[in-house]
């Protein structure tokens, strides 16, 4: 089974947290940030209004509270529209 974004919706899997800092630390799973980057998985057709400019493929930024959370044969997604998204990584 597979999931496919409806209108101007995309699929995202988030890079996975930190686990520890730069100085070598870890960190616990109660202090951990929400990544705030991730990859394109699946893109919806857009609308009459919306044309999609990210692609299967991308890795985007989005904001800290963008998107539900979808769990999906034991990974974790992102389901968010196109809005949501801040930049494409290049």
């Amino acid at each position: 089974m597979a999931v496919k974004p409806l209108s101007d919706r995309v699929l995202v899997k988030p890079n996975p947290a930190e686990e520890k800092t730069a100085s070598g630390l870890f960190i616990p799973d109660t202090a951990k940030e929400k990544p705030l980057m991730g990859k394109v998985v699946a893109v919806g057709p857009g609308t009459a209004e919306v044309k999609m400019e990210v692609k299967v493929g991308d890795m985007v930024i989005y904001g800290k509270y963008a998107g539900t959370e979808l769990s999906h044969e034991g990974e974790d997604y992102l389901v968010m529209k196109q809005s949501d998204l801040i930049a494409v990584v290049e």
